[in-house]
């Protein structure tokens, strides 16, 4: 089907079931840097690829689906949600950036955790809620971006 594939295994993805597609892709397109990939709709729903165009050859993407009543092969499931403390997490790069997120969200009606200063690693962040109620979770100094360039960046024996 596909000419191009990853040389190695790589972890790519992460699915959401939402509710509605068009506000989850607003929600997300609005309130985090990813960007809509790739839409469609089959027999199933509707489905929506979105990411950070930045890295092409190393794609991590957020699938959200919408399934049709008629048709949705996890009907008798409930619907998950990624919560209390299960989230999405975003790197910022600015206490100031994490304090704006949260007056965004709050003025949206989505804040789900006022910005709030956690023990290290976990640094300073706030979480929002998206239309199906999942966490994401931005936050400052948390250091996944710093351990990555230290570990596998450029200049490491990784790297």
């Amino acid at each position: 089907v596909h000419d191009i594939r990853p040389p190695q295994p790589r972890w790519t993805h992460i699915a959401l079931r939402v509710n509605d597609i068009d506000a989850s892709i607003e929600w997300y397109t609005h309130f985090t840097p990813l960007e809509l990939l790739d839409r469609r709709e089959d027999d199933y729903g509707h489905g929506a690829w979105l990411g950070q165009p930045d890295s092409p050859d190393k794609p991590f993407i957020l699938v959200l689906a919408h399934f049709f009543p008629e048709t949705d092969p996890f009907a008798n499931a409930p619907q998950e949600v990624l919560r209390p403390f299960a989230h999405l997490g975003i790197e910022l790069t600015s206490k100031g950036a994490v304090d704006e997120m949260a007056a965004r969200a709050e003025a949206a009606g989505c804040l789900g955790l006022a910005p709030t200063e956690m023990p290290p690693p976990i640094g300073y962040i706030c979480m929002l809620n998206d239309p199906d109620g999942n966490r994401v979770e931005y936050s400052y100094d948390q250091g996944v971006y710093a351990k990555a360039q230290e570990i596998w960046g450029k200049g490491s024996k990784q790297g």
